[in-house]
């Protein structure tokens, strides 16, 4: 019997959620885990509140108290989860630029006086350089544990964090989707003059070629040029706004129904990244650029389920955006929204055995 063998024999799901332990209070380490989360505690280009570089700690701090049963999926906590130790480093680099970025957006905002000019304008290049090490540093990761057949996700930071294991994936696959439930567009080219923006992450994903369609959905904040570049997309961007959506059912039609069609513009293999301001601030009131409206968290949850129940494939996912706040309910909210991408994954890649 090998260790993660003993450790479900020793476990008990149904007792007091262990805070000593793993994520979710599970035994697991990462070497023994099916899903592995990569934290990254990063937020240098936020443009509003700042915050969700300390997501990846509130959300496993809350992870313990949830229930490991899952109603629709069978013994789902013996996949075998675990999370990384979130980047001391990173979380340092991130936190010395915000400190620059921040002067430099609020510089930006007061019209760009010539009086801090020799200060600033170099500071979009070194944010860059430094969004590009980034970059490498978490593809090189996601990729060695694709290696080892392990499922991989990505847990922000701001929405700039995910892209490393975009380009991952983009060399394990010859093509796939990415379903974005998210508030904003994040199609924007270099916002604010940095690159690796978190207003600019699915205008740095359509540059991988093997990313064969973009389809957004919840979004309710977007700029005339983003809205362009979609239309522009010879189908390639498939925008669901979240007021047509709630127009669609105030109509009569049902949710149901219009997960139907967005599924429908999805090819076979799906990336999941989820924005947590997607969902009705209610329930994130600290995430950077809160929007009124968005989905309900089971609504979102039921899209996910359809997608994998259509036959689709999760080959990844990402959850950002996730700031604590005062209270401990973004990251027990955040923490719920991470165990059921991380379950569905695993259903959709028939590592776990659901019912529909």
């Amino acid at each position: 019997m090998n260790s993660k063998e003993q450790k479900i024999q020793n476990f008990d799901p149904n007792g007091v959620g262990d805070s000593s332990g793993g994520l979710f209070g599970l035994p697991f380490t990462v070497e023994e885990s099916e899903v592995v989360i990569i934290p990254m505690p990063w937020e240098v280009t936020v443009s509003y509140s700042a915050g969700t570089a300390q997501g990846p700690q509130a959300i496993k701090d809350a992870s313990p108290q949830l229930d490991l049963f899952e109603p629709s999926i069978k013994d789902a906590w013996k996949l075998g989860v675990a999370m990384e130790e979130i980047s001391v480093e990173w979380a340092a680099t991130s936190e010395a630029l915000r400190d620059k970025a921040e002067a430099y957006i609020n510089w930006l905002e007061a019209g760009s006086p010539e009086v801090g000019r020799g200060e600033f304008e170099h500071l979009p290049t070194e944010v860059t350089a430094k969004g590009e090490e980034l970059l490498a540093w978490l593809k090189q990761k996601a990729l060695a544990y694709l290696e080892q057949g392990k499922l991989v996700g990505v847990l922000g930071g701001d929405h700039s964090t995910p892209l490393g294991l975009m380009h991952a994936l983009a060399e394990k696959h010859e093509e796939y989707g990415i379903l974005q439930v998210d508030a904003h567009a994040d199609l924007r080219d270099a916002y604010e003059g940095f690159e690796f923006s978190h207003a600019s992450i699915m205008f740095n994903a359509l540059k991988l070629p093997q990313v064969k369609k973009l389809v957004q959905v919840g979004i309710r904040d977007i700029c005339q040029a983003e809205a362009e570049l979609a239309e522009q997309s010879n189908g390639r961007v498939t925008i669901f706004y979240d007021a047509t959506l709630k127009e669609n059912m105030y109509a009569g039609d049902s949710w149901k129904k219009e997960c139907k069609k967005i599924i429908a513009q999805l090819p076979q293999k799906v990336y999941i990244s989820f924005d947590i301001d997607g969902l009705d601030p209610k329930l994130c009131p600290a995430t950077g650029t809160p929007v009124p409206g968005g989905l309900e968290f089971e609504q979102a949850v039921y899209l996910i389920k359809q997608l994998v129940k259509s036959g689709r494939e999760i080959i990844g996912f990402d959850l950002c955006e996730v700031a604590p706040g005062e209270s401990e309910w973004n990251g027990n909210v955040g923490a719920r929204m991470l165990m059921k991408l991380v379950n569905w994954m695993a259903v959709s890649q028939q590592r776990l055995e659901a019912q529909f």
